[in-house]
Order: C-alpha cells, then sequence, then structure tokens
C-alpha cells in the first residue's frame, strides 16, 4: 500500500509538473510564455534598435564616433549634434509649418470622412457597391499619378506656393490615404443596429442630431485612429507639399531632406575644418529631433491609439 501511495503521489507530482511546463487546454505553459514573450520581445527590438541606435550615435562626440572601441555607450555625452542639427532644421519655425500642414488637415479629414462614412453605411445609396470599389481603386492608385493633374489645377486657380492645396484636398476627404478612414467609418457606423438610430427619431430628433449624439459617441475608436493616423501621414507627407506648397511652407520632413544642402550653407569652411563638419552624429539628430514629436504624441495618447487599433484593425506605418 506504501509503494501504492508513493507511485500515486510521483504520477501526481509528475502530471502538475507537465501541467505546468506544457500547459493544458484552459492555459499555456511555461514553454508557451517562452515562446510568446520571446516573439514580442523579438518584435519590440527590431521597432525599437533604430530609434537606441540614432539616440546612441547622435550623443556622441566626434572622437567617440572616430574611435572603434566605441559602439553603444559614449565616453562623454555630447549634445553639440543636437544643436547643430536643430540650427540647421531651424526648429521653431520648421515646427510651426509641420504643425499648420498637419493639424488642421486631419481635423478636416477627419470630420468629413465621418460624414461620408456615416451616409455610405446609413442611407440608401443608389451604386453603393461601384462608389466602395472606386475608393479601394482611389486608395491603391500612387500618390504620384495624381500629382500632376492636382498641380494643374492648383496652378489654374492661382493657389499653388500657399497652404490652401491640402486644405482643400482633406476637406473634400481627398487627404493622405483617405479611402481607409472612410472605410474604417463605414465599418463602424454599420456595426451599431439601426434601431438606436430609429428610438431617437421616434423621440423627435433629427438626422443630424442622431449623427451627433449617437454615432459620434458610438465612433470614438475610430475617430481617435483617423485623427492620430491622418496627422502623421500629413507630418511626413513630403511629395505633394514640397510640389504645392513650398513657398509658403517648409516642414521639418521637408527640412531633414534638405539636410545637407542648408548645413553646408550655415557652416563656413573654417567653422568645418575646426570640427563642425557634417558627420553621422548630426544627421541622426536632425532625424531624431524631427520625429520627436510624433514620439510625444503617441507617448501621450498612447491608450486611446492602441484601443483604436484594436477596435478598428488599422496597422500604421
Amino acid at each position: 500500500m506504501k509503494n501504492t501511495s508513493i507511485i500515486g503521489k510521483e504520477l501526481t507530482q509528475k502530471v502538475k509538473m507537465r501541467k505546468i511546463v506544457f500547459g493544458n487546454t484552459e492555459k499555456g505553459g511555461l514553454i508557451n510564455e517562452i515562446a510568446i514573450y520571446g516573439i514580442l520581445f523579438g518584435l519590440g527590438f527590431v521597432y525599437i534598435y533604430p530609434l537606441l541606435y540614432m539616440l546612441s550615435l547622435s550623443l556622441m562626440s566626434t572622437s567617440d564616433l572616430v574611435d572603434a572601441t566605441v559602439t553603444w555607450i559614449p565616453t562623454g555625452f555630447s549634445f553639440g549634434s543636437f544643436d547643430k542639427a536643430a540650427k540647421t532644421l531651424g526648429v521653431i519655425q520648421g515646427l510651426k509649418d509641420s504643425v499648420i500642414m498637419s493639424l488642421v488637415p486631419a481635423l478636416l479629414q477627419t470630420v468629413i470622412l465621418a460624414f461620408a462614412g456615416y451616409g455610405m453605411a446609413r442611407f440608401h445609396v443608389p451604386f453603393k457597391k461601384f462608389w466602395l470599389v472606386l475608393m479601394i481603386v482611389a486608395f491603391l492608385i500612387p500618390t504620384q499619378v495624381t500629382l500632376i493633374p492636382r498641380f494643374l489645377l492648383f496652378s489654374r486657380y492661382q493657389l499653388l506656393k500657399t497652404i490652401w492645396p491640402p486644405y482643400l484636398m482633406a476637406a473634400l476627404g481627398q487627404g493622405v490615404k483617405s479611402s481607409i478612414f472612410f472605410f474604417i467609418y463605414y465599418q463602424f457606423f454599420q456595426s451599431y443596429p439601426k434601431s438606436l438610430d430609429e428610438a431617437a427619431q421616434i423621440d423627435g430628433a433629427g438626422r443630424v442630431k442622431v449623427f451627433i449624439k449617437i454615432a459620434i459617441p458610438m465612433a470614438k475608436p475610430a475617430i481617435v485612429v483617423s485623427y492620430l493616423f491622418s496627422f502623421i501621414w500629413f507630418w511626413n507627407e513630403t511629395t505633394q507639399t514640397s510640389q504645392l506648397s513650398s513657398g509658403a511652407v517648409q516642414t521639418l520632413p521637408m527640412r531633414l531632406s534638405d539636410f545637407v544642402t542648408a548645413f553646408s550653407k550655415i557652416y563656413s569652411s573654417t567653422e568645418i575644418s575646426s570640427g563642425g563638419a557634417l558627420n553621422e552624429s548630426i544627421r541622426l539628430a536632425g532625424t531624431l529631433i524631427t520625429v520627436a514629436p510624433l514620439l510625444l504624441l503617441y507617448i501621450l495618447l498612447q491608450r486611446y491609439f492602441v484601443e483604436g487599433v484594436e477596435r478598428t484593425g488599422i496597422t500604421g506605418e
């Protein structure tokens, strides 16, 4: 009997150990957890590595850059690269121009496409499938294909070299990747029961009031995602902005693309010979300054950002 009880205890311990290591149908085991966290760590490292690399090199002095023994941690932190990069970029004016070309167009695009998505989802629209397919086709067409017709159109109305082309395109639902946000709204406004709208209409609410009081609160995640992604993509847009509004504004990404030329104009040959030459540290410092507002925006709105992405299924660039 004692041998039987000992064998039973050993079997029980083996079963428990097996559950801990391999898990069961209800809960994953240790191996499963290690695999999941290993994959997440690997993906996180792939995304964060470029930022860590840029931060490390941008804080290095010239002597550290030419020293093969210094790899990640500088011998002494130097902020001279950031000072030169900020001066080259003209950070204050560049930041103002970037906000002007991102904040309002993103807001216009978010509002207009909310109306468009609600109308397509809740009303009977003739040839609805045709319009939906057309939106998909519009998304697949590269920006460069439509750039020349838009350039000619705004040139005819003497709107080139002003801030108005991006504003008008956003207000007419033709902003940066606007088709994606249209489908996000369309999906959201189709997802909740029409009985809510009908109940509000029975109580005397009109279509506009139903949209504001019922549809908009239901679509808060879609609104957050649409605005944040619109802001980011308008911020990073350089092709259309440089062709249509280059005379009026010069955003930080546009200034970054001309970084080498601007640096050579600001720093004379005397300064270059005394250690003011353009190097990798200054280049990466300029890149970090350009993306810093977007990183700050994500940190501040991370909770809403993640919630919106989970509920809409959109992924960023």
